[in-house]
């Protein structure tokens, strides 16, 4: 794989990362990392953003952008919308298709019919916009009709876009831009909620700001467990290359979570790019709605036996145990335990950071953190996976009871408060509550459909030693990282779909 960035490129740092110590520290990225810098680096990367012109500068480009510390703001032109075909899987929907062909003008199109009732229809709204169309006779399902038209697809890159999404206006450049990149494999841009113009339900507001297919407006590199740990296939770009033989035909739901994790695995970067927005047409009738979260929670027991502890509920280090305890046991004892845990976490990331200036400075400012991290897995297993073992044991137990009920309301206010929804406080947090429920119970229902266990249980992991960076393509000798253990980890891709 060629990684090298071309003269001229333009990178900077995302607005999420967080820089101190005069620019020397860095700390963000996917999985969250703090990383410092020499003083060369340092001078290099300015004020927070540096072209490549030299070998230097390219090793630090890289360095950033392979931890997800920083995007491409500009590249020499290259990929242009004629090395783009898009593919459109498509059953009975010719009105959407012909709404999502007009705001495509001038790109390659392959619409492919999946066993449409009414296939004529499907033909005369493909042939007025001058679309190429496949058509399999009886319905095989999304993964099959996108990877027979990647099949047919002759270009550089495919766009793989839904019946039910509207492209907005110039939203193919920003993901262009990011492809400038070579080590860059698949970009996704952000999906918001299609406006129709009319009031608004409850569900339909509640969508609007915590949508399964809307990842925020943070850019971000996607890797499982990270803060991005996933991106829908109702819009992406990828390399036709990059993407082989496409998606797993197997799998009837959580098949573009597994292709993006496995082009992960295969040492390519993939990108979440809310610069760039399409709409969607989001279900929000209440029982469309619930069936749908139902059935994305049936994708993580088929992804957990593909990709196991990425799908973990929650990834069990000192820290979220710690907290996990108080929140059970509600005793002095247990807070004094997690305050000794949190204690040893601060002091032993104090020693590893011997390129800090103020060691236990930049330890301490870590600590919120981390505990709001270990506190958010926690809140979200109790009340989305794991909700049907807390029943039982919230009747048996006063103090299960009372953190179960915390955890429950407490969750939802932050996330109002975090999204700032047209609803009410207690409105948001009922539907979030009915959102976990549906996901859980399809997460359930698919485990026990494959017999296994695996999306259920978390993932035990012990603290990592910051290694030292070896020189070379990979890790280039511009600084020195380490992992914090109390760091933001999601517990799974699909906790939000």
């Amino acid at each position: 794989m060629n990684r090298d960035l071309a003269h001229g490129t333009v990178v900077r740092l995302l607005p999420s990362t967080w820089r101190g110590e005069e620019g020397r520290a860095l700390y963000g990225g996917s999985p969250i990392r703090m990383l410092f810098l020499r003083p060369a680096a340092v001078d290099l990367l300015g004020d927070g953003e540096l072209v490549v012109d030299s070998p230097q500068s390219a090793r630090l480009a890289r360095l950033l952008l392979d931890r997800g510390l920083a995007e491409i703001a500009w590249a020499p032109p290259r990929l242009t919308d004629s090395d783009v075909t898009v593919v459109i899987p498509v059953k009975d929907r010719a009105d959407a298709l012909a709404r999502l062909l007009r705001a495509l003008p001038g790109l390659r199109v392959i619409v492919v019919d999946d066993g449409s009732a009414d296939p004529v229809a499907t033909k005369e709204v493909a042939a007025r916009a001058g679309a190429d169309l496949l058509r399999h006779e009886e319905s095989r399902g999304p993964a099959t009709a996108r990877n027979t038209g990647l099949r047919a697809v002759r270009t550089e890159l495919v766009a793989f876009v839904d019946s039910d999404v509207v492209p907005h206006e110039g939203w193919l450049d920003p993901l262009l831009v990011q492809l400038g990149d070579p080590a860059v494999g698949v970009v996704a841009p952000r999906i918001r909620a299609l406006e129709h113009g009319a009031a608004r339900g409850r569900v339909e507001r509640y969508e609007a700001v915590r949508s399964s297919l809307d990842l925020g407006g943070a850019a971000a590199t996607v890797v499982p467990g990270g803060k991005v740990p996933y991106v829908p296939s109702a819009c992406l770009v990828g390399r036709t290359l990059v993407l082989g033989a496409g998606f797993d035909e197997t799998m009837l739901v959580g098949e573009d979570v597994d292709l993006i994790w496995r082009t992960v695995q295969r040492g390519w970067l993939v990108r979440y790019v809310p610069e760039a927005q399409v709409a969607h047409e989001h279900r929000v009738a209440a029982a469309g709605w619930l069936g749908r979260k139902a059935f994305y929670g049936t994708s993580a027991a088929p992804l957990a036996m593909r990709h196991h502890d990425a799908v973990a509920p929650v990834v069990a280090g000192p820290l979220t145990l710690a907290v996990g305890l108080a929140m059970l046991v509600q005793r002095p004892w247990a807070f004094g335990v997690g305050a000794g845990v949190g204690a040893v976490v601060v002091a032993g990331t104090a020693r590893k950071m011997r390129q800090s200036a103020r060691p236990w400075a930049v330890a301490g400012r870590l600590v919120p953190y981390g505990l709001a991290a270990s506190a958010q897995q926690c809140a979200a297993a109790m009340n989305r996976h794991w909700w049907p073992v807390m029943i039982p044991a919230a009747v048996m137990s006063r103090r299960v009871r009372r953190a179960w009920v915390a955890a429950a309301l407490v969750e939802g206010l932050v996330d109002w408060s975090r999204t700032r929804p047209e609803l009410d406080p207690l409105t948001y947090t009922a539907l979030r509550r009915l959102d976990d429920l549906a996901y859980g119970a399809g997460l359930w229902w698919g485990a026990l459909q494959h017999s296994t266990t695996a999306p259920l249980r978390p993932a035990l992991v012990r603290p990592e030693r910051p290694g030292r960076l070896r020189r070379g393509p990979e890790r280039p000798a511009e600084g020195r990282d380490l992992r914090w253990p109390g760091t933001w980890r999601r517990g799974t891709g699909t906790h939000r779909r």
